[in-house]
């Protein structure tokens, strides 16, 4: 509900969700997503795995979505602080790219 009110209301351009994208039964975070999303993107989110886990093999088993609703994007970000930690920088860049894209 809340993904929705910022991207539809408050004109948000980024959303960053944090936790929720592991395994057990209540991390559901990518599927809440994946229900308000337009367009999922799933490239981002495993080019940033596939960085992070370079460095930290367990970034593997993190299961973020991100995904564009009209003209923001929304990407979600492991609850673990070291791995959002180690996931900003890679996805930072490459976010700002997208939504200045979006904006267009």
């Amino acid at each position: 509900k809340k993904l929705k009110e910022w991207a539809d209301d408050a004109h948000v351009n980024l959303i960053l969700t944090t936790g929720g994208t592991g395994f057990s039964p209540r991390d559901v975070t990518p599927e809440a997503t994946n229900q308000v999303v337009d367009r999922v993107c799933d490239g981002l989110v495993a080019f940033c795995t596939m960085e992070c886990a370079r460095k930290q093999p367990l970034a593997s088993l993190s299961r973020g979505s991100a995904g564009v609703r009209g003209k923001t994007l929304i990407v979600n970000l492991p609850g673990n602080p070291q791995g959002a930690q180690e996931i900003i920088p890679v996805l930072l860049p490459l976010a700002l790219h997208a939504v200045a894209d979006l904006a267009m």
